[in-house]
């Protein structure tokens, strides 16, 4: 079966890792992209809709799909707002998910982050967790929450602290077995091919994946 699959967040390190890889891939014969902004070079297979992501209902019409993936997230440093930045990392995946379900989509995955807690008192953690939950009461029946560490990976702006942590992650990454296989640095290539694995899953159900599992599911044998 040709499908068509949706991505929030194709500008960013992940999703546009994501949406190269569903380019090449020739079970997706349409993929639609929810974007401020448009990526210019794409193919014709490619199908962009501009316009603000915190109102999302305006593309009621235009989201319709197979699978939806959520690769939306930003930053303190870049949203010091926490309002507006509830309103992205909460608001978007959420919206998107709600979408979905009135749309009748039956794949929703997302890309959340290692500790994710609702009853967290870290701001950051609480609203992914809180996100999380809101998206899982969606009862999409077949919902994969990605909760990876740190992401490794080339972005376009510079993030010092993120790479001198990136290296500290990557001399200590021999000694994270057993428990601590979850707090493994994970690159963005390996998330976005684990997205689509799960997609293409069958049985999949309400599913938290960390780090060293999204390594493992990404090392899978489906495509």
């Amino acid at each position: 079966m040709k499908k068509t699959a949706i991505i929030l967040g194709a500008s960013g390190l992940t999703g546009g890792l994501l949406l190269e890889k569903l380019i090449s891939d020739d079970r997706y014969i349409n993929i639609k992209l929810f974007s401020r902004s448009r990526i210019e070079g794409l193919p014709n297979k490619v199908h962009q809709y501009i316009g603000n992501l915190l109102e999302l209902d305006q593309f009621k019409k235009e989201f319709t799909a197979n699978e939806v993936y959520c690769c939306i997230g930003t930053t303190a440093k870049k949203t010091p707002d926490k309002r507006l930045y509830r309103a992205i990392d909460y608001g978007i995946p959420v919206a998107a998910a709600k979408l979905a379900k009135e749309n009748g989509i039956s794949t929703y995955i997302v890309v959340s982050a290692m500790g994710a807690n609702k009853k967290s008192k870290v701001f950051y953690n609480k609203t992914k967790g809180e996100m999380e939950q809101d998206v899982v009461n969606q009862n999409i029946p077949a919902t994969s929450i990605l909760r990876p560490s740190l992401i490794g990976g080339e972005r376009e702006e510079q993030r010092v602290l993120e790479k001198i942590g990136i290296i500290v992650f990557k001399v200590l990454q021999p000694l994270l077995i057993g428990p601590l296989k979850k707090y493994r640095l994970v690159d963005a290539g390996t998330i976005a091919l684990a997205m689509i694995k799960l997609a293409n899953k069958t049985g999949n159900s309400d599913v938290v994946v960390t780090s060293n599992e999204i390594e493992k599911i990404a090392k899978t044998n489906l495509r």
